[in-house]
């Protein structure tokens, strides 16, 4: 068996091909390229980059994303405002309530009651 020479690949990949498109039926050349496999290997490869390019802004800029599991809801970002506000509000009446329950337990021990009942009339507005 003969060995090839070390630089065959580089002549292989650089080889002239040509590739031609025919009708059937009349044997009429309708398109002819002519190529090498490195042509052929750069296109192939530009084609999967950009459709990989493709399908990821196809994801990230419509609302396909949200069919990614673990991504959220699509008014999920809203609803947490709303969330945030209601948690905020009920932490504020909470802690008035327990203030005023606090001054009434001061108020039946007997103890003095504090001067600072501004704050709870303003706040109540």
């Amino acid at each position: 068996m003969q060995s090839l020479p070390r630089n065959s690949f580089l002549k292989r990949i650089h080889n002239k091909y040509r590739l031609v498109i025919l009708n059937e039926n009349t044997f009429e050349e309708i398109v002819a390229f002519k190529l090498n496999r490195w042509t052929v290997y750069v296109a192939l490869s530009m084609m999967f980059i950009i459709l990989i390019g493709l399908t990821i802004a196809l994801i990230a800029f419509t609302p396909l994303k949200f069919y990614i599991p673990g991504y959220g809801k699509a008014g999920s970002g809203n609803e947490y405002e709303s969330l945030k506000l209601k948690a905020d509000s009920i932490e504020k009446t909470l802690m008035l309530k327990q203030q005023y329950l606090d001054n009434i337990e001061r108020i039946l021990k007997g103890n003095e009651v504090p001067a600072d009942t501004a704050v709870l009339k303003t706040s109540r507005k």
